[in-house]
């Protein structure tokens, strides 16, 4: 477990930083109007990443979401409403996302289960063949708090997805969106060098843990399609009024900071690519294409510009 007393950015506490306490064990406090500049990526200032999350929702468990609500209160196994929620997405969402991105180019990094590779390989199949980025995301959509061994599971998971892949993950997003306090340190050693858990800012971040720095990465966390709808239940053009009016913040901080801004979809085929709501992505999609100032990356894409131009040590970590 991280020593709270050690693991924060006390002993060497980021520059104009006079707190005397640490608000988390892993990344040092700034406000973003503080950070250093960084240059965009091409003279795009707008970058825009695609995350697609793939996952197996196990039948002879309880679903880790519902849409459907059991008669009478009584939760049932096998819980086919909501099992046949996510099975849709994948038989008939996925297709219409790998058509949608692949139609246009667009660069997409993939969060997958790894038992989804061996329950739905033509869905693995399909995403590696489309070149998009592998990133952990567990075993199955199971807590990291109940598992037993969650180094194990970890290396589990990131062993059999460069099985697949023929290259290790470099990024991860735990299922559930969950940690223990030892997660990141699990991550480093294991060869993980950007997470998206921390969605604490519009640029990434470096985080320490005990072996080396990761780069905790900006996550969507009001853009995400299962806040958006599976937790906030809104309506169909919810996500799409988000988007836009998260481009408009971010265009007018661009302009009066010159600061890039990372703009994070977080996306699941039995959310977004239902029909009702796929033609939302799809204008979202196509409007960022035709900006001038859009730039699309994937994850590890997004990591090594960040570290090209800034440090852990500039960032006020202390040494592992």
């Amino acid at each position: 477990m991280v020593d709270f007393a050690i693991a924060g950015p006390l002993s060497s506490p980021p520059s104009g930083n006079r707190a005397t306490r640490a608000s988390n064990p892993r990344v040092p406090f700034s406000m973003s109007s503080d950070r250093p500049p960084l240059a965009a990526p091409q003279e795009k200032p707008l970058i825009v990443h695609v995350m697609v999350n793939v996952e197996y929702w196990p039948f002879d468990r309880s679903t880790p979401r519902s849409i459907v609500i059991p008669p009478h209160g009584v939760t049932q196994v096998p819980d086919i409403p909501n099992f046949s929620w996510a099975e849709y997405g994948n038989r008939c969402g996925m297709p219409r996302l790998l058509r949608l991105f692949g139609d246009r180019s667009v660069p997409v990094s993939v969060s997958m289960n790894a038992s989804a590779i061996d329950v739905y390989p033509s869905i693995a199949e399909a995403c590696l063949e489309a070149g998009w980025e592998f990133v952990g995301h567990g075993v199955e959509p199971r807590a990291l708090a109940t598992e037993t061994d969650e180094h194990a599971m970890i290396h589990t998971a990131l062993d059999r997805l460069e099985a697949f892949c023929g290259r290790r993950p470099r990024g991860w997003m735990s299922p559930g969106w969950s940690e223990t306090f030892d997660t990141p340190d699990h991550l480093s050693e294991a060869g993980i060098e950007y997470l998206f858990e921390w969605a604490i800012d519009d640029l990434p971040n470096w985080m320490w843990t005990k072996h080396r720095p990761l780069i905790a990465m900006p996550y969507g966390l009001d853009l995400n399609d299962s806040v958006v709808v599976a937790i906030e239940k809104h309506s169909t053009t919810e996500m799409r009024l988000r988007v836009e009016e998260t481009i408009k913040t971010f265009v007018r901080e661009i302009k009066e900071t010159g600061q890039p801004r990372v703009l994070t979809l977080p996306l699941h085929p039995h959310l977004v690519a239902v029909p009702h709501r796929i033609n939302d992505l799809i204008a979202v999609i196509d409007g960022l294409l035709a900006r001038p100032d859009t730039i699309f990356m994937t994850g590890s894409q997004i990591a090594a510009w960040f570290a090209a131009q800034t440090s852990a040590t500039e960032s006020g970590l202390p040494s592992p």
